[in-house]
C-alpha cells in the first residue's frame, strides 16, 4: 500500500420512488451515469434503497401494514434477476464498483441485502443483514455468516455492513481481520431525528479509526410529500425526519467532505490509499496491536440452509415427461438418516421376511 494510488468515491443520499414500480432503479442507473462523468470509481447507495426501505413498519402498527408489506414483496429484488442485470451492466459500462442496498426476495422471505458489483459487472458480494433491528424483524429474515466477507474488487478490498450491524463489534472485527480497505456503510436515513445522525457519525468515524480503512456511508431520504403519504398521523411524521449523515471518512477518522444531513445529494472524495498504511503503522487492530493468543474471533461463515441433502435432488421435469413420483431412481435419498424411497422398499421387504413363519 505504499505506492501512490487514489480512488474517487461517492456517497449518494437519495429518496426512493414510492409510487412507481421500477422508479428507484431508474434513479440509481441515472445516478451511476452522472457519477461516471465525474470520474467516480466507487459508489455507495443507501440501505435497501431498491425498491425502498420499509419506513411504514416504523410508524404503523403491524395489523395495518399488510397491504404495504405485500407491495414490498411484489417489488422486491430477486438475485439474480433484472435489477441485478441492469446495475451490473451500468457498472461494467463505466468500470465502476457499485454498492447497492436492496430488499431481496428469496422464496417466501424478504432480506435486507447489500450487493457489491465489481467494475466488470460481476457480483463480487451478496450479503444479508445478520440481525434486523426492532421493527425490521417484522419485515426481513436474518442473514448468515457467509456474508461477513471482504470482496476483492477493482478499487481494493471492500466490506459492507448495514445500519446497526455497526453496533456489533464482532461483525466489524470479522471484516477488519480480512484486511478491509474500503468499508461501505448504509443507513435508511429520514428516521428518529438528529440523535440518529449524531450516533451514526460516531459509529462510522470510530470504525474508520479502529479498522484503519476508509468508510463511505450513504443514507436514504424522504421528501415531505412522501412522509405524508406514509402516515396520516402528524405525531408519527416527526419520526420520519432527520437522521442523515451521508459521509466519507478517512482511516484517521476525518471527514473528507462536509457530511450531508438533509435533502438529496452526492459527496465525492478522492481516497489516498497510502493513508491506510500511515494509520496502521501506528495502530493495526488485527496486526501488531492485536493479541490473538488472548483474544480471537471464531466466525461460522457457512451459508445457512434449511435442508442438507446427502445427494442433490434431481430437478422435476418440465417437458411433460414422467415426474420423480414415477421414476424413484431420480429421487435423492432423504436427509438426516432417513432412507430413500428405494431403501424404504428394501426395508419393507426385509420386514415381511422377518415376520414370516419359519419353514418346517
Amino acid at each position: 500500500m505504499s505506492q501512490k494510488r487514489t480512488v474517487r468515491a461517492a456517497a449518494v443520499q437519495m429518496a426512493p420512488v414510492l409510487d412507481r414500480p421500477g422508479g428507484t432503479v431508474d434513479k440509481v442507473l441515472d445516478a451511476i451515469d452522472a457519477l461516471a462523468r465525474d470520474g467516480v470509481a466507487f459508489a455507495v447507495f443507501p440501505e435497501t434503497l431498491v425498491p425502498w426501505y420499509p419506513y411504514f413498519s416504523f410508524v404503523q402498527s403491524p395489523a395495518t401494514t399488510g397491504a404495504e408489506h405485500v407491495r414490498l414483496y411484489d417489488e422486491a429484488v430477486v438475485v439474480p434477476g433484472p435489477v441485478c442485470d441492469a446495475v451490473a451492466a451500468a457498472a461494467r459500462r463505466h468500470g465502476m464498483v457499485v454498492v447497492l442496498g436492496v430488499t431481496e426476495r428469496d422464496g417466501g422471505t424478504l432480506y435486507n441485502a447489500q450487493l457489491v458489483f465489481d467494475a466488470d459487472g460481476a457480483l463480487a458480494l451478496r450479503r444479508r443483514k445478520i440481525t434486523p433491528t426492532f421493527h425490521e424483524r417484522m419485515i426481513w429474515g436474518q442473514g448468515d455468516g457467509s456474508g461477513l466477507r471482504v470482496a476483492g474488487t477493482a478499487v481494493g478490498r471492500v466490506g459492507a455492513l448495514a445500519c446497526w450491524e455497526h453496533y456489533n463489534p464482532l461483525a466489524r472485527y470479522s471484516l477488519m481481520a480480512q484486511g478491509e480497505e474500503i468499508h461501505a456503510a448504509q443507513f435508511p436515513g429520514s428516521m428518529v431525528g438528529q440523535i440518529f445522525a449524531d450516533q451514526m457519525e460516531v459509529t462510522i468515524r470510530h470504525h474508520a479509526l479502529e479498522a484503519g480503512c476508509f468508510v463511505v456511508n450513504a443514507c436514504g431520504w424522504l421528501t415531505d410529500a412522501q412522509i405524508e403519504a406514509i402516515t396520516p398521523d402528524d405525531r408519527m411524521r416527526g419520526a420520519l425526519r432527520g437522521g442523515c449523515c451521508t459521509a466519507i471518512v478517512s482511516p484517521e477518522g476525518v471527514h473528507l467532505a462536509p457530511p450531508l444531513r438533509g435533502g438529496e445529494g452526492v459527496l465525492v472524495a478522492d481516497l489516498d490509499m497510502a493513508v491506510i498504511t500511515k494509520r496502521k503503522r501506528m495502530m493495526d487492530s488485527v496486526g501488531h496491536y492485536a493479541r490473538p493468543e488472548l483474544l480471537s474471533l471464531s466466525l461460522d461463515n457457512r451459508q445457512a440452509r434449511p435442508l442438507h441433502a446427502a445427494v442433490p435432488f434431481a430437478p422435476r421435469p418440465t417437458d411433460g415427461s414422467p415426474d420423480d413420483r414415477r421414476q424413484p431412481e431420480l429421487a435423492a435419498p432423504a436427509v438426516a438418516g432417513l432412507a430413500s424411497p428405494v431403501d424404504r422398499e428394501a426395508d419393507q421387504r426385509a420386514a415381511v421376511l422377518r415376520g414370516a413363519p419359519a419353514r418346517p
